[in-house]
């Protein structure tokens, strides 16, 4: 069975992954590419790399016929995707790559995004997308609200640690690095060639990132308290990746044992052998991760290094998990393609 595949916001990084993705799978189709800004441009006009496809014009979204749609790909802003997935027909499955569905608490949202929720009857629907931990509820959602790209490298290296009760729940820090293409397309002056080589920076410091969000949310359901932790993210001169270097108190060869336990079987997770350190350049445009667990000088400390693509298993990889669950397919359908390297 063929399934028929709309992807709103095709004009983006996550758009033009998704359309990567989607052209190595054998039971999908691309009917319709949203650009609202770009709407009437051939996809060779917007992405060159992505000329030898034969896919459709973009267009705007409502031009696009869903009764002729299985599955809707929403790769929108925050904000505009909830006004946009609201007024979608009712039966329509989605996997929606925006911020907006990932929080369950409306004022939660509100918090992080600073603004009130306008698709409440669609984010009570909405099924957290971090695959590996809600395959039964993505199986049976027609609303999946893809995670934020730094969240996802945190929880996957700390969900089983938590779960397990290996590590202290009130030490944990989380230094993570993520490369430029996390930020968008969209023009923005610290974005610059200039501005962004020969250094990186740190943002959103002391606790404002709004993927705090999300490990405020997945953490404490995991932990049945509060787990807070602290969180500083760095913006690095790569296209792709991210990698998260995490501090805890615990034994590290314990936390080894709980990664190869918690992830047996699980085909995009790699964990490491003992004392070997994951790096971006080894998941570059795969939908693999990469974990590592080293000791600490400090008696009962270790150090958990998780790396992944920020675009593929960290956003439009992740969603194309999610749809092959939804549409019944093999989870791993059009994902295998090893990292390119170097």
């Amino acid at each position: 069975m063929t399934h028929k595949i709309a992807i709103l916001g095709a004009s983006g990084y996550t758009g033009a992954e998704l359309i990567r993705l989607i052209a190595g799978h054998p039971n999908m189709e691309i009917v319709a590419l949203s650009g609202e800004r770009k709407a009437g441009m051939t996809l060779a006009e917007v992405f060159p790399h992505l000329r030898h496809l034969d896919l459709p014009a973009l267009c705007r979204i409502d031009e696009i016929d869903f009764s002729n749609v299985d599955l809707c790909f929403c790769a929108l802003p925050h904000k505009t995707s909830q006004e946009v997935i609201r007024d979608l027909p009712a039966d329509l499955k989605i996997v929606d790559l925006s911020a907006d569905f990932r929080l369950r608490d409306p004022a939660a949202y509100e918090k992080w995004y600073g603004n009130a929720h306008a698709a409440l009857a669609q984010q009570e629907e909405a099924v957290y997308g971090l695959t590996e931990f809600y395959r039964d509820e993505i199986s049976a959602a027609r609303l999946v609200a893809g995670t934020g790209c730094n969240a996802a490298t945190g929880q996957f290296a700390l969900r089983p640690l938590i779960s397990a009760g290996v590590i202290d729940l009130d030490e944990i820090i989380l230094d993570l690095k993520c490369a430029v293409s996390g930020a968008g397309r969209s023009l923005k002056e610290n974005l610059l060639h200039a501005e962004l080589s020969e250094g990186y920076n740190a943002y959103a410091i002391g606790g404002t990132h709004r993927h705090l969000g999300e490990f405020d949310q997945e953490f404490s359901a995991l932990a049945g308290r509060p787990v807070r932790v602290q969180f500083t993210p760095h913006l690095i001169p790569a296209n792709r990746g991210i990698l998260a270097t995490v501090y805890v108190r615990g034994e590290a060869e314990e936390i080894h044992a709980t990664f190869q336990r918690a992830y047996e079987g699980e085909p995009f997770i790699e964990v490491l052998p003992f004392g070997e350190a994951p790096s971006t350049h080894h998941v570059r445009g795969s939908n693999f991760v990469h974990l590592g667990v080293t000791s600490d000088r400090i008696n009962g400390r270790a150090i958990v290094i998780a790396a992944l693509d920020n675009l593929t298993k960290g956003s439009s990889g992740q969603a194309l998990q999610n749809a092959n669950l939804m549409l019944r397919e093999k989870e791993t359908e059009g994902l295998m393609m090893a990292p390119l390297f170097p």
